[in-house]
């Protein structure tokens, strides 16, 4: 076909994709400040477009060029294999509505700007670029993408833009270890854990270029597998030849695309500078636009207070900081105001959001308002259930105040706009409010949270409260919410509150919300939390909230049997506690308990408080436990008693009347490392080391027909421990297999593994745990029951054969008191505050720095886990329920049991991939029964 490109001619080929993404991450998350639309990928974008048509001048200049995009997410590769890309992190949501406008950024350029549904960028790239080739001419490939190795050779070479790097055969080889026309072969056996090509198991791109090497071509290696001699390589090509097969065909780019378009189509052509000035002048480039005019002759357009040098890549002005006026809020009284509002916010871009509603169990409590905010200062407060003249009734009128409309009717026109996803919602604590509006039938998405937004910033530095944060970081103390309810008996419900103060209330708390995601949103770049926040805090509500929606089925007789056996055997334990002490007192009083051990029984540590009364804690107990009956007997009633009032009686309080369930609620910003906390009721704390706790998971069963499966990391904590501070014999022994108490217990006390005994690995096991949580020797003498010196010399032994953890304490330690944070192996920042302090914190403190790039790494392993997993089980009949610590637990039909656990077990394997590559493998335990005892 003649297209007028051949012999001397010249094609580029702009990878869009990379320039995107490179230009997002480059820059703070900039806003157009007439209406706050998204812009920093495009700035980044056409400032990157320009360096490109201002250094490609001269003879090597291009002749022709094209920027390539992707168009949506499927294509044919996904027919072939439908996981194909499925590890793939999803977009950021400021990063959606940018991306047609750098299209419209290419077009604006006067460079061709094309894309194919179906097909991806890199099979329009192959085409033009064999086309580009097959005509006489050559071809440059702007990026630096492996995939696009394979085209290298015979005219066609790739430049690494960031790097200002050719990539040449000779490159390739460099790469690959075989030339361009072998790069398939070596990527089918490889696999791809970003595309989620799966090759073959255990083999990677060295050993894969090895076989090819030998072998000449993928096909006579595979015909030829059972010649290898290594038994495992040999069986791996035998069994997984489809596997390889396929990979190969989802690597292998289309070269015969079938383009709408030919070569000539994309001669150089100078911009427009019309078209141009008027793109740059609508996205407020100011700095830009008037460098380009200057360069090409013209006047730059006049662009209206625009952010100052936000083109260049430094941040946006900050939001203005108007005044907070009650006054100015509105109350929305009608579906004509309600609609010009909606129009408003779709308009925008984005919305603040804020509901009101009776109560704080967003299970049942009932929809009173939303809130909406678009400007700072400018909100407004949408009523649907307020009662009439309720203010000074606790009781009150059941007649509905003047001046509301129907939820329905409300909710009818918000629904859209709430569901749109092209109008970002900006809540503080999302999750509670997308619960309640899924009550009522809308689905909200997508979400930004300022509270997610802060806990990424600043965890360990301050709260994450809305009241906390409006007087941190924008110095305004909001409305409390005690002057409209009340407090103690007397306090009223939200619906019965005036709607003229429930206005200047509820509008206040969308406007702060709004205000604060103008002041977070670029501190996530800033502080470079961006990642945090996008892969593990924002997917993570949505989870969380379909879970807890869900509940978990807890059988109330259960707990009745188990209350009245435990109030049994306290009774039991009290006349026992009694006949030891001599006479009868009140088990529950600190006070008479202190007075009988320390003046009647005359045991050693009593310690009377400012109170004057002796300190009985736990801790007190515990010491004296190992010298008498009474306070061993008394920890034993204690841990029964909170049993009881805390889950066996208590428990029956939450299950829902409706569902039968316990809907717990998760905090994501509950402990700083990310370790989610459980609250009404708290799952997690249930204990499992004694067997009455270990007997409370018997109340938590499955539905008729369905089985509890729980799934739990081995060790996690440990591997993750070996990994960061590189301890060779740890990392070994966990990737033999081996039973790492016993192994730590042969290394530190030269007992052979078939000699080991119980009582040497298990103080071997207390060891382990105990250095993750920089326990001191007074403390692992307390949990072994032996001597203080005993212990340090185990403590000491241990650092002696594992110097590596001692380095690791020591750099951490260093790390956080110079720079007061420490970070997880995902960029999770964790402040320490308290590092450099003096006296008895000081300790606290280092133990917490120590520990905290462990736990947290483990916490961020799961939270990962769990945002991967509902679309993993989505064909499965199964529902995720809980997430204690290091476990999941699910409820799955009965046929669908095995399934499942080989499902969630792979995602939970995986999910630290392909962020992070583990020099230890992550491994699963799994268990399945009628209750969560028998299943964990």
């Amino acid at each position: 076909m003649e297209t007028g490109f051949g012999k001397g001619c010249h094609l580029h080929l702009i990878d869009g994709s990379a320039f995107i993404f490179r230009a997002y991450h480059a820059l703070p998350p900039l806003t157009r400040k007439s209406d706050g639309l998204p812009i920093g990928a495009v700035a980044g974008f056409c400032n990157m477009l320009h360096r490109y048509v201002e250094g490609n001048t001269g003879a090597d200049a291009p002749t022709h060029v094209a920027v390539i995009f992707d168009k949506g997410s499927h294509t044919f590769r996904n027919d072939m294999y439908d996981l194909y890309k499925a590890n793939r992190e999803a977009m950021p949501e400021d990063l959606r509505p940018q991306m047609p406008l750098t299209r419209e950024a290419t077009r604006a350029f006067n460079i061709a700007c094309k894309e194919m549904e179906g097909w991806e960028a890199d099979d329009i790239i192959a085409t033009l670029a064999v086309q580009a080739r097959e005509a006489g001419g050559r071809c440059t490939i702007i990026s630096s993408d492996k995939d696009m190795m394979q085209l290298v050779g015979g005219g066609v070479e790739m430049l690494d833009a960031m790097k200002n790097r050719r990539i040449d055969v000779d490159g390739v080889h460099e790469k690959f270890g075989v030339g361009p026309e072998r790069v398939v072969d070596v990527q089918a056996l490889a696999g791809d854990s970003v595309d989620n090509v799966p090759g073959a198991p255990g083999i990677g791109i060295k050993t894969a270029a090895l076989l090819i090497n030998e072998y000449g071509d993928l096909e006579t290696l595979l015909d030829r597998a059972t010649e290898i001699k290594q038994p495992k390589r040999r069986q791996t090509l035998i069994d997984n030849r489809a596997q390889i097969e396929l990979s190969k065909k989802l690597v292998q780019l289309d070269e015969n695309t079938p383009l709408d378009f030919t070569l000539e189509d994309l001669e150089v052509k100078d911009p427009e500078p019309e078209a141009l000035m008027t793109f740059l002048a609508e996205m407020e480039f100011r700095t830009l636009s008037k460098r380009i005019a200057d360069q090409i002759g013209v006047e730059a357009p006049v662009i209206a207070d625009a952010p100052a040098k936000a083109a260049d890549g430094a941040a946006a002005d900050a939001p203005e900081d108007k005044p907070f006026d009650p006054e100015a809020y509105e109350w929305v009284k009608d579906r004509a105001r309600l609609e010009d509002w909606a129009a408003r916010a779709v308009a925008k871009g984005y919305v603040a959001v804020d509901t009101e509603t009776t109560g704080l169990d967003d299970m049942v409590v009932d929809l009173v308002g939303v809130c909406l905010s678009i400007e700072p200062g400018e909100a407004c407060y949408i009523p649907v259930a307020h009662k009439k003249g309720a203010a000074d009734d606790l009781f009150g009128s059941e007649e509905m105040a003047e001046g509301q409309m129907s939820v329905d009717e409300v909710l009818e026109v918000l629904k859209p706009v709430l569901e749109d996803a092209s109008v970002l919602k900006i809540f503080q604590n999302a999750k509670y409010d997308c619960k309640i509006l899924k009550r009522y039938g809308v689905s909200v998405a997508p979400i930004d949270d300022t509270m997610l937004m802060s806990y990424a910033l600043q965890a360990g530095l301050n709260r994450h409260g809305m009241d906390a944060l409006s007087e941190l970081y924008l110095s305004h103390q909001p409305i409390s919410i005690k002057t409209l309810l009340g407090t103690g008996k007397s306090a009223i419900t939200f619906d019965r509150v005036p709607i003229e103060d429930a206005v200047k209330y509820a509008a206040e708390d969308a406007d702060i919300t709004l205000r604060l995601w103008q002041k977070f949103k670029p501190q996530l770049h800033q502080q470079q939390v961006t990642t945090v926040y996008e892969t593990l805090e924002r997917p993570l509500s949505p989870v969380l909230a379909e879970m807890e929606m869900h509940g978990v089925k807890v059988d109330r007789d259960t707990l009745s049997r188990m209350s009245n056996a435990f109030a049994q055997k306290m009774a039991g334990l009290e006349a026992e506690i009694h006949d030891l002490a001599g006479e009868n007192f009140n088990v529950g009083s600190p006070a008479q308990l202190g007075e009988i051990l320390f003046d009647k029984m005359g045991l050693e540590g009593g310690k009377r408080g400012k109170n004057g009364k002796y300190s009985t804690g736990a801790d007190v107990l515990e010491d004296l436990a190992t010298e008498n009956d009474l306070p061993a007997r008394v920890l034993d009633w204690r841990q029964l008693s909170k049993l009881k009032s805390t889950y066996t009686d208590a428990l029956q309080d939450h299950i829902n009347p409706d569902t039968g369930r316990v809907h717990t609620s998760y905090v994501q910003t509950g402990a700083n490392t990310g370790r989610l906390a459980s609250t009404d009721p708290n799952l997690q704390n249930i204990p499992v080391r004694s067997e009455e706790g270990r007997r409370i998971r018997e109340a938590f069963v499955a539905e008729p027909g369905k089985t509890l499966i729980s799934l739990d990391y081995s060790q996690v904590e440990l591997r993750i421990l070996a990994h960061i501070a590189d301890i060779e014999a740890l990392k070994q022994a966990f990737r033999d297999g081996q039973d790492i108490h016993a192994m730590t217990a042969s290394e530190m006390f030269d007992v052979p593994m078939e000699e080991m005994t119980p009582e040497v690995r298990s103080r071997a096991k207390a060891i382990n745990f105990g250095v993750i949580y920089g326990i001191s020797g007074f403390g692992l003498a307390r949990n072994l029951r032996i001597p203080r010196g005993e212990a340090q010399d185990f403590i000491n032994r241990y650092f002696e054969r594992f110097p590596g953890i001692r380095t690791y304490m020591d750099d951490t330690k260093a790390f956080a008191k110079e720079h007061l944070y420490v970070q997880t192996l995902f960029g999770r920042k964790i402040h320490m505050p308290q590092i450099n302090a003096k006296g008895p914190h000081a300790g606290f403190a280092s133990r917490a720095a120590i520990n905290a790039p462990i736990q947290g790494t483990a916490a961020d392993i799961i939270r990962r886990a769990m945002i991967r997993m509902p679309e993993a089980i989505k064909d499965l009949p199964a529902k995720m329920l809980l997430q204690v610590h290091d476990e999941l637990i699910f409820e799955v039909e009965d046929s669908a049991v095995d399934d499942t656990i080989a499902v969630a077990r792979a995602v939970m394997e995986g999910a630290a991939e392909p962020a992070i590559k583990l020099d230890v493998p992550l491994i699963v335990d799994a268990g399945q029964g009628q209750n969560w005892a028998e299943a964990h």
